[in-house]
């Protein structure tokens, strides 16, 4: 069953580690059966009970599954090899459009933002027991979250969106609990799932966002969660409308205990105002990040919600990091207060990128989806060759897998390091890695 891997550990902690340790190694291979509950006990001479304990934390930490009688199995794509590694080497020479990262000359300066905030650090030093949400950054997101229609509520600061997601998670939902996600979606979210020991329920998406009926009919199998993306969706880059909205609102008020979390990560680099859910059911969260528009290294999202949720993610940031650095907090709100970030010629940058690569590829016959934000996502019939050809010519692009659950294949695209010579030797080179390899006719 194992082939030469002997599973050790007397307790239920020690036993967890070794088949963990095993999975991230390789000795255990994704898809492998685990032993019996009972028989394992026996052969390390203790009670199945420490076994049953074992095998729960592992299928908690979603290392392995459990599929009734057919017993337990190391989980097809465990949490020790996420999503993440499925990149592809750059190698010298190649154009890396691979990264979803944003253009650096679209970044505004930090060092005047963070010299006000090390001024006002100076003049009185933040120590424990302060208040962990800056003021000033509070007035200036409360008031763009009013504008944009997000219901009153408290807020608080997450090192950035996933730590916003993971923290609400974990804050109404167990091991075991299913939650409705986008597909194909953010494969860092999709990889937070099993390691919280969630199930991801699929739910399609299109150009305006999550398709309603789908996301009624995962609500209606057990959902008790859904993650939707506000604008610019990674990787499809995707916009929830007005209507779609409605539609969505409808969904979730048949489902009023269900949580909800939205993520608004293109704030700032999207031209399209929100079209939130916020409020249609009774726990609810919604994450705007400075990452796209500030920088990455600004580890920032403002969080509302609820009151319940609210308090249940401080609560627990009250027991973890304490807080997000107010030197941060003071920067962010300088920037965000001060305009450093001109959005709508962010936004048309952007666009003026994916739209004529878009076109060019339309023209020659292939579909490419990039309704908003730095991604296109394309369909292909095969996402190793796709990648493996645009690779031999010069591009470096991210393979689909990265981002599905059930979807069909395609590859992401970043266009922020593109100019417009590159879209007509892009478009070219895609044509070529999607078109079917000639056949070939043997006498």
């Amino acid at each position: 069953m194992l082939g030469e891997y002997r599973i050790e550990g007397r307790g239920a902690a020690e036993i967890a580690a070794d088949v963990e340790r095993a999975v991230g190694t390789g000795e255990l291979r994704p898809g492998q059966a685990l032993p019996p509950m009972r028989e394992l006990a026996a052969r390390l001479g203790v009670n199945p009970n420490t076994v049953a304990a074992a095998y729960r934390t592992l299928r908690e930490r979603g290392v392995i599954e459990t599929a009734g009688r057919r017993g337990s199995r190391v989980r097809p794509r465990p949490v020790t090899s996420g999503r993440a590694q499925l990149r592809v080497e750059v190698p010298p020479g190649a154009r890396d459009l691979s990264t979803g990262n944003p253009d650096p000359e679209l970044l505004p300066r930090l060092a005047p933002a963070l010299a006000v905030a090390a001024e006002a650090g100076d003049r009185r030093a933040v120590l424990y027991g302060d208040d962990p949400v800056d003021p000033g950054l509070l007035r200036v997101a409360r008031a763009e979250l009013d504008a944009d229609g997000i219901p009153a509520g408290p807020l608080t600061v997450t090192s950035g969106s996933l730590d916003a997601i993971e923290r609400v998670l974990a804050a109404h939902l167990r091991p075991g609990d299913a939650v409705a996600v986008e597909d194909p979606g953010w494969g860092s979210a999709l990889d937070l799932m099993p390691a919280l020991g969630l199930r991801t329920v699929p739910v399609g998406v299109d150009d305006d966002g999550p398709l309603p009926e789908e996301l009624a009919r995962a609500l209606a199998d057990g959902a008790r969660a859904v993650l939707v993306t506000a604008r610019a969706q990674n990787p499809t880059g995707a916009a929830v409308t007005a209507a779609r909205a409605h539609a969505l609102r409808a969904v979730l008020r048949a489902h009023p205990n269900t949580l909800l979390i939205e993520d608004d990560h293109g704030h700032g680099i999207v031209d399209l105002p929100p079209h939130p859910l916020a409020g249609a059911t009774r726990h609810w969260a919604f994450a705007r990040s400075a990452a796209k528009t500030y920088g990455p290294d600004l580890r920032l999202a403002v969080l509302a919600g609820d009151p319940v949720t609210v308090d249940r993610v401080r609560g627990r940031l009250r027991l973890g990091p304490g807080w997000v650095s107010l030197l941060l907090q003071r920067a962010l709100a300088q920037l965000w207060s001060g305009g450093a970030v001109d959005r709508t010629a962010v936004a048309e940058s952007y666009r003026s990128r994916r739209q004529p690569l878009i076109d060019a590829l339309a023209a020659r016959g292939i579909e490419a989806r990039g309704r908003t934000g730095m991604n296109l996502w394309i369909p292909v019939p095969d996402e190793t060759t796709a990648v493996a050809r645009l690779l031999q010519s010069g591009w470096v692009v991210a393979p689909g897998a990265r981002f599905r659950l059930t979807s069909p294949p395609a590859v992401r695209v970043t266009v922020s390091p593109l100019t417009p010579a590159d879209i007509e030797p892009l478009a070219e080179a895609i044509e070529a890695a999607v078109r079917p390899s000639p056949s070939r006719v043997y006498g």
